[in-house]
């Protein structure tokens, strides 16, 4: 299918001058791609006589992979009506104390949920990541260079999708729930490491 039929419209609609989609539909699409990668490399050692010995993992690293494309894949349209969410409190009217205290309290709640939303585009890239380390060691080595492609996504997706996580925490005033997710980013982020020492392996091997 070409490129102009695909992409190219989730790229107009991101280079529009409106707000959504945004950065985090960005991180969640790219990292999407990286799952996808993560799959071609399982597809093309499945079956393979030369692979018998590691068929099995590799038929689970496949479904992983999928169900974290899919996972991704929703996302990129979940992150989008997070921040339009926010966007509608901030409409909200504010003329009465009663309307003030509505309005703070539903800004407060989309801004959360805008904040959840790339924290699990995060998680996932992160996961992909881990994928893409197994499926470099045991996958087709021909594949190698695809593998390594898509760890680089994921890797992209998950800071991108931080930085959503980290603009809306200081708006947030939930202490605790900052607190606690802010934890989880930072252990999430870790990953980003490990898909250094994966593209500077299959480096290495190319």
């Amino acid at each position: 299918m070409p490129f102009e039929d695909t992409l190219q419209p989730f790229l107009n609609e991101l280079a529009s001058g409106t707000p959504t989609p945004g950065g985090g539909s960005a991180a969640a699409a790219v990292g999407a791609m990286g799952a996808a990668l993560v799959s071609m490399v399982c597809n093309l050692t499945i079956g393979r006589a030369k692979y018998a010995g590691v068929e099995m993992q590799i038929k689970d690293i496949l479904a992983q992979s999928q169900t974290l494309r899919a996972e991704l894949t929703q996302l990129v349209d979940a992150d989008a009506a997070a921040f339009n969410a926010v966007m509608a409190a901030f409409r909200l009217p504010k003329t009465t104390d009663q309307e003030k205290a509505a309005r703070r309290e539903a800004i407060q709640t989309a801004t959360k949920k805008a904040t959840l939303t790339p924290l699990a585009t995060a998680r996932a890239c992160a996961q992909v990541i881990e994928l893409g380390q197994l499926a470099a060691a045991k996958g087709n080595p021909n594949a190698i260079s695809d593998v390594g492609a898509g760890v680089v996504f994921a890797q992209a997706g998950l800071k991108a999708a931080a930085l959503n996580v980290l603009i809306n925490l200081p708006s947030i005033k939930d202490e605790g729930f900052v607190s606690t997710h802010r934890a989880e980013l930072d252990h999430i982020l870790t990953k980003h490491n490990l898909a250094d020492q994966i593209y500077e392996s299959v480096k290495s091997k190319t």
